[in-house]
Order: C-alpha cells, then sequence, then structure tokens
C-alpha cells in the first residue's frame, strides 16, 4: 500500500506547524525524532519495526514516543501490518514514569485482530473502551456516555496485511478511520477527563509475543480551537446511554 501524501520530513511539532500541508514524522532509514526501549524497536525495509518473542515478556505496555512535541488539533495517518496481541496509535497522551520507562495513557487508535476493536477508540490507562469501530459516541460533561449512531455490522481487515489508520482530533471531535472509512465519531464534553493535547506513540502490548510495523507516518497540523459545547451537539432522540 503506497501512500499518496508526501511532504518533508521533521522531528519537531515547530516543523510541522510552520508547513501548511503534511510532513513526514519518519524518514524511512532509522528512529531519528522517536524514543522508545532499544531492546524492542528497529528499522527494516523501509518500517519501524516493534517485537518481541517466546520467553520474553513485557512487564506493561510500552510505546515508542514521538518527541518532537504535543500535537494539539491534527490529522495522522499511519500504515500498519500487526501479528500477534494487539498495537495503537497513542496520541495526544502522556507519559506514565510511575508504570515505568515509555508506558503511556490517553486516547489510542487500537490495531487489533478483533473486527470490532479494530481502529476502536480506547483510552489507555483511562477510560477503556470509548467506542468500538462502528459506534458514534458523546461523551457528557457529567461522565455519562450515550452511542449517538451505529454505523452497522462491521467487516473483518486482516492486520497481517498492510493497512491504513487516521486520526482527525480537533478540539473535543475526534474521528478514526480505517483505510479512509470512518470507524468511530467521538464528541468528548468531559472536562476532566478529555485530552486536548498529548504525546503521539506505537504501542507494544504486553502478553504473547507479537511484533507490529509502521511506515508512511503523515501529520498535518490543524488550527487550534475547535471546541464544541454539548448545545452545539445535541443528543439525537435516538440515542441510548450506554453502560
Amino acid at each position: 500500500m503506497a501512500s499518496e501524501l508526501s511532504g518533508p520530513f521533521v522531528t519537531t511539532l515547530d516543523e510541522a506547524t510552520a508547513k501548511s500541508g503534511f510532513v513526514s514524522l519518519f524518514n524511512g532509514e532509522d528512529l531519528s525524532g522517536w524514543d522508545g526501549d532499544e531492546g524492542l524497536w528497529s528499522v527494516e525495509d523501509g518500517a519501524i519495526v516493534g517485537q518481541f518473542g517466546e520467553g520474553e515478556k513485557l512487564p506493561y505496555n510500552k510505546f515508542l514516543i514521538w518527541r518532537g512535541g504535543e500535537p494539539k488539533n491534527f490529522e495522522l495517518h499511519m500504515t500498519f501490518w500487526q501479528d500477534g496481541n494487539n498495537s495503537g496509535i497513542q496520541y495526544r497522551s502522556r507519559e506514565l514514569p510511575e508504570v515505568g520507562p515509555f508506558s503511556m495513557g490517553g486516547y489510542q487508535c487500537d490495531v487489533h485482530p478483533n473486527p470490532p476493536y479494530n481502529c476502536q477508540l480506547y483510552e489507555e490507562r483511562g477510560r477503556g473502551i470509548v467506542a468500538y469501530r462502528g459506534q458514534d459516541v458523546l461523551l457528557a460533561e457529567n461522565g455519562d456516555k450515550f452511542l449517538i449512531a451505529d454505523r452497522g455490522k462491521v467487516k473483518e481487515v486482516r492486520n497481517n496485511e498492510w493497512h491504513k489508520f487516521s486520526v482527525v482530533a480537533n478540539g473535543n471531535h475526534l474521528i478514526q478511520k480505517l483505510d479512509d472509512v470512518v470507524a468511530c465519531e467521538i464528541y468528548d464534553h468531559n472536562p476532566e477527563k478529555r485530552s486536548l493535547k498529548g504525546l503521539i506513540g506505537i504501542q507494544l502490548h504486553g502478553g504473547p509475543p507479537m511484533i507490529v510495523k509502521t511506515k508512511d507516518i503523515w501529520l498535518k497540523v490543524l488550527p487550534d480551537g475547535g471546541i464544541l459545547s454539548p448545545e452545539e451537539t445535541p443528543l439525537p432522540i435516538a440515542a441510548t446511554k450506554m453502560g
């Protein structure tokens, strides 16, 4: 799957913000701009590779972290190949040194073999599953969660093939896409739980041996702002409260 995007390689948010279009966060050769456990991450055949094998064990989920800054509003595209367990794109996230080196918490676009989980919004070390693939969800100011649209049954996508995962984060409005098709859409009105800026990372999940590969990492910085009020996103009549 070849990328249709183009732009300069950058290692900082300032450089990305200075450009009007997309920039690349990966140069295809090494991990410049990224930081992670050196025993877990490498570059092979133009892709970032994270892996651990039989007899190895991660004590917790570990991430390769982009050190260029903490984007607020943006459009992000990454192409993934994954086998064993699951991975994901961490965004608008924070490091959790109290858990251990290269631990993160925050929004995650899941890369998962289970179809409803694949490209779901999961909040790592937070609210857990926010929206399955195929769901549009509103998170209310008081913490209640509502299903505001159901996109229907989702199809299996084999993650041991290359697929494009995308995130559009604009204010408190989040959209995640799988192969350019909207997977879930979220309005996060909870001021105590939501995140409006933060780090980007790639997950290696603790548990069984796994491998994840990613390439074609493109970021476009969007203008600040975009926070929608609850009055601007009223609940549809057919909305249902979720547990």
